[in-house]
């Protein structure tokens, strides 16, 4: 079995991937094992009702891909314009979002997961989604991150479903700090180890999912789950000193941004973050972000605008310079493979699906990546998104793999962490913790340019892995949430 090293949002995720990969897993098996339990004890973050992107350096050095698994548009068999509410909420630095029943939107995430499983993976899905089973068996504990965002929405978006309130609260109406136990969860998740990813989309347990949503007023329908297809891409690559890093690409606005923003700093930091290299780094921030708002977001043909951005990026830097609730896991083993998976449920539509134990997304409902309107875009189109999940391989072979939660603040951070590692002579761990810089509402009358002056999870939770060719692992969590790291040796 190879070496593995592991990065992971907590505890029990990270421990999944160690237990996965000492039965001979790979990095893939170990990331998607991971990723699975996140989908358990991560609530409000992200559930099986979720949207991704994995992207894969294979171990052969072969063109890096990206599996998009992001949310689509549903629809099909119920017109749109009902079933949701509006909620304004201080997380996230202040936010407006749209949940209940018509927020949900097609999931994605184990259909990416199972597609990436039969490309790059070694060990049987059951192995895989094992862990996960057991989390959910013994009942688990809100994390910190979960218990953050609870403490914003716990009542507004998680208390007005009643199965929603009762897994949550304690009897004294606060967020619970008791174990977290649902059956139902344990039996969805059963079933999908028997029956693979598809049982999310056909089958019983896709039934009970779009049976409950479309009679409580939704538009999620049996035809929108049976018609969802993953897609693979190759991934965008960028040259970056001696690295070439693959991220994803178009409909997923946030690897272009994260390609500009690492284009524009060129070689920037050269010695950690001095004064100018942080005033560059706002500078590029304010203008790769200002340019998503303005154009990227609204456009109706990312694949060409996110081109012809990069390649006004490439020609003229100084053209350009004046002129967005996720979970994260990153994995590379010794063989030279590296896996990074980012998924989210959105703020979450505040609905457990009866019968089932799984919180529903509410990504038609983040406002943020919904520019055209609520139910605007047809039944099957996919959602904007701001996941930028990136491997990369060094020219001697080393394989890194990395990504963040955060919303908007996704690509700020990652860009960051990889310019100090790959430019300013950081090591992984010294990148990951130097404090961040994030240009809030870049380009508009209310532009805030926001400074970390203590470690606080809303600059992201980079998690970071590294296998050299000599056997060397390394992994990195970020001190913003509960990050775990494990180096599991072959």
């Amino acid at each position: 079995m190879p070496d593995v090293a592991i990065a992971a949002p907590n505890e029990a995720a990270a421990d999944a991937g160690e237990q996965v990969a000492r039965a001979g897993g790979n990095a893939v098996d170990a990331a998607l094992a991971a990723a699975l339990v996140t989908m358990v004890n991560e609530v409000g973050i992200v559930s099986l009702s979720s949207g991704g992107f994995v992207t894969v350096q294979p171990a052969d050095g072969s063109t890096p891909y990206t599996v998009d698994g992001w949310m689509d548009m549903p629809g099909r068999d119920r017109p749109p314009g009902a079933g949701t509410w509006d909620i304004s909420t201080e997380y996230g630095g202040g936010v407006d979002i749209t949940i209940g029943p018509g927020s949900v939107a097609t999931h994605g995430s184990l259909a990416a997961f199972g597609e990436v499983h039969r490309r790059d993976g070694s060990l049987p899905w059951r192995e895989l989604v094992a862990p996960a089973i057991a989390v959910a068996r013994g009942g688990f504990r809100l994390s910190a991150a979960s218990r953050y965002y609870l403490d914003y929405v716990g009542d507004d978006v998680f208390g007005w479903d009643e199965a929603s309130r009762a897994a949550v609260h304690g009897p004294d109406g606060e967020i619970t700090t008791a174990p977290v136990l649902l059956p139902d969860l344990t039996t969805s998740l059963s079933t999908l180890a028997d029956v693979g990813p598809s049982a999310l989309h056909t089958g019983e347990l896709a039934r009970l999912v779009s049976e409950d949503v479309l009679a409580r007023g939704g538009i999620l329908g049996p035809d929108d789950l049976a018609s969802y297809q993953p897609v693979v891409r190759p991934s965008l690559l960028t040259r970056v000193g001696a690295w070439t890093l693959a991220t994803t690409p178009p409909p997923s606005v946030g690897g272009v941004v994260v390609a500009a923003m690492l284009r524009l700093l060129e070689d920037a930091p050269r010695h950690g973050w001095d004064v100018d290299d942080v005033a560059r780094l706002v500078d590029v921030e304010r203008a790769v972000l200002g340019h998503r708002h303005a154009v990227l977001d609204h456009s109706t043909s990312l694949e060409r605008d996110a081109r012809a951005f990069l390649d006004l990026v490439d020609r003229d830097h100084l053209a350009v310079l004046e002129s967005g609730s996720t979970a994260h896991v990153s994995a590379t083993d010794g063989d030279g493979r590296a896996c990074s998976v980012t998924v989210s449920s959105g703020y979450g539509a505040g609905m457990i699906a009866k019968g089932t134990g799984i919180w529903l997304n509410n990504c038609l409902g983040e406002q943020e990546l919904n520019p055209l309107g609520l139910h605007r875009l047809p039944p099957g189109s996919r959602l904007l998104s701001n996941m930028a999940p990136t491997v990369a391989r060094h020219d001697d072979g080393t394989a890194l793999a990395i990504g963040s939660p955060g919303a908007d603040r996704i690509t700020t951070a990652i860009a960051q962490v990889l310019a100090g590692f790959v430019n300013g002579g950081l090591s992984l761990h010294e990148a990951v913790n130097h404090p961040r810089v994030h240009v809030h509402r870049a380009g508009r009358t209310d532009e805030v340019v926001k400074v970390e002056t203590e470690p606080s999870m809303y600059y992201g939770g980079v998690g970071a892995t590294l296998a050299k060719p000599d056997g060397h692992l390394v992994a990195a969590a970020d001190p913003r949430r509960e990050g775990a790291v494990r180096l599991v040796r072959g």
